[in-house]
């Protein structure tokens, strides 16, 4: 008759040890990641923000003036055709959606500034809370 062999192989114990191990692991390093992920998105929201500002600013001193509202951020990349001052594209692509997928508000006059508003609703998507981010909020000056 052959034997078995019990040495050869991990016992019910040790695999449930290691399972716990994972499992404490992943309870503490998870809330971590997802933190730094939202901290991040926030971070590039507020670049974007600094950059698309960096081409009105640039399309203010050609034009003399802000875009409307209605002409939007589009005129930073396509000559609105109503003067001959533009000299764009102010933007080298266009603009990109926030990091939550969602189009940047433009406004201008703007109701936290005189010249513009541009804000992103951030990570709830609706308009105001705490995670609003934009020209004029600490987040976005930070």
């Amino acid at each position: 008759m052959k034997q078995i062999n019990n040495k050869e192989g991990f016992t019910l114990i040790e695999i449930m040890l290691v399972v716990v191990i994972i499992s404490i692991l992943v309870t503490v390093v998870l809330p971590r990641l997802t933190g730094r992920t939202e901290q991040a998105r926030i971070s590039a929201t507020r670049l974007q923000i600094e950059n698309v500002g960096m081409g009105l600013d640039a399309f203010e001193l050609d034009i003399g003036r802000y875009p409307t509202t209605s002409e939007g951020l589009k005129v930073l990349l396509v000559n609105p055709g109503n003067t001959k001052k533009w000299n764009g594209p102010y933007l080298k692509k266009e603009v990109p959606l926030d990091p939550w997928g969602n189009a940047y508000i433009y406004n201008a006059p703007g109701k936290h500034n005189n010249d513009y508003d541009l804000y992103s609703f951030g990570s709830n998507g609706v308009e105001g809370g705490d995670d609003d981010i934009g020209n004029w909020t600490e987040k976005a000056k930070e």
